[in-house]
């Protein structure tokens, strides 16, 4: 792993040879629909379906449980709790205001129709990925969720994949991946209904898709490579903070892994510890460490902030203690043993979080990407008579004296 002292360099913009291949695998399926995903399948997945295997069995996906180990089924099972307590949490009453002129506005949360969720291929599909996504839709309140991933190099889907998607109650699933997975669930075939809102992180292909495809269909946002930044001050044990970041680091090498501390001697230790658990993990041998020296724990926070990760960890009491005053991050993680892959997991917290500094604008997949905010306006009699001179005078000023008359006629 590489250890550079130099603070990291902003991110990269969109690859033009990959938005002009994700371009013509969108128009493909918009135009050819089931036999365009059939092609695009056998030529990027090396996958050769029937147009009847693109939808697998439901039979299939409730048979997938007795395929998984004991321990992992245990494992999901935990994190499906936990991320639908934290949803559940997450959900609002009604509001409604009564307002001066009699007329009352009530705003109320419904959920979207129909959601369509991209699991990356991976060696096991992402389950995880697919655990954030589903609980939050199914406890939202959504009613059709529809579920694409890749098949497995035999063409089967993977087994894990099914059983998260039975213990999630969801029995719609496709064997497509990339980024003509999301054309498909953006426009629809004749094998795959359309979808509201699509969700779920992928590899650059779907990601650019998603991209590309805003306005048309909801999403979650436009995900790139993962982030973590460890604001770390005295009393932060060194090698638990780089073994958080050697972890992050099998995301791949393209990862952002930032330490930044006031503190020399810590950024020298974990830098130590880095190097030496890299040594032994050949898999996360290519990524790149930055060691950031700040003036004090308030410009750390500064440095951290300007950043606006996808994941900020506070290690080591002057750091935790500026938890409060956090407002740039995708998700927080306060403490030694606040480790970030307890919320990739089974914390309750979503992984699915904004990347590349959209922090500061975007939140964490939650309820609300599978909801929205609908108002209800009621207008009796006296109220219209009190609102209508108001209205109809701004009307006539914007040039739109039929909308006045609409509103003097109630008068």
């Amino acid at each position: 792993m590489r250890i550079t002292s130099r603070p990291p360099s902003g991110t990269s913009g969109v690859d033009r040879e990959v938005e002009a291949t994700v371009r013509a695998i969108i128009e493909e399926v918009r135009e050819g629909g089931d036999r365009a995903l059939l092609e695009l399948t056998a030529r990027h997945d090396r996958t050769e379906l029937r147009p009847e295997e693109l939808l697998v069995d439901p039979a299939e996906v409730e048979a997938a449980l007795s395929e998984v180990e004991p321990d992992t089924l245990a494992g999901l099972r935990t994190a499906i709790h936990n991320v639908g307590a934290v949803v559940e949490a997450q959900l609002q009453d009604p509001v409604e205001v009564r307002l001066d002129e009699g007329q009352t506005v009530a705003i109320d949360e419904v959920p979207v129709g129909r959601v369509g969720i991209y699991t990356p291929a991976g060696t096991t599909g992402y389950p995880s990925s697919l655990i954030m996504c589903a609980v939050t839709a199914r406890a939202a309140g959504v009613g059709e969720i529809a579920v694409c991933a890749a098949a497995g190099p035999d063409g089967r889907a993977r087994p894990l994949i099914l059983a998260v998607c039975e213990l999630c109650g969801v029995r719609e699933v496709y064997r497509i991946g990339g980024a003509q997975a999301v054309a498909a669930l953006a426009f629809g075939t004749e094998t795959v209904r359309r979808v509201d809102v699509i969700a779920g992180p992928g590899a650059v292909y779907a990601q650019e898709a998603k991209r590309q495809l805003t306005g048309v269909v909801g999403l979650d946002g436009v995900a790139g490579p993962s982030e973590l930044v460890v604001l770390a001050t005295a009393g932060a044990d060194p090698e638990l903070v780089a073994l958080d970041l050697v972890a992050q680091a099998e995301h791949g090498a393209d990862s952002l892994l930032v330490l930044v501390s006031p503190d020399r001697g810590l950024l020298r230790d974990v830098g130590e510890s880095v190097e030496a658990l890299a040594r032994d993990r050949p898999s996360v041998a290519d990524a790149a460490l930055h060691l950031v020296e700040a003036a004090d724990a308030r410009d750390a926070l500064r440095i951290a902030e300007d950043i606006a990760p996808e994941h900020l960890e506070l290690v080591g009491a002057e750091a935790e203690g500026l938890a409060d005053a956090v407002r740039r991050a995708g998700c927080l993680f306060v403490g030694r043993d606040a480790a970030t892959a307890f919320g990739d997991y089974v914390a309750g917290s979503n992984h699915v979080l904004p990347t590349g500094g959209a922090a500061r604008f975007q939140s964490a997949l939650s309820a609300a990407t599978f909801r929205r905010r609908m108002a209800r306006v009621s207008v009796p009699p006296g109220a219209a008579a009190r609102l209508a001179p108001a209205g109809a005078a701004l009307a006539r000023a914007e040039g739109f004296p039929v909308h006045a008359e609409s509103m003097e006629r109630r008068a």
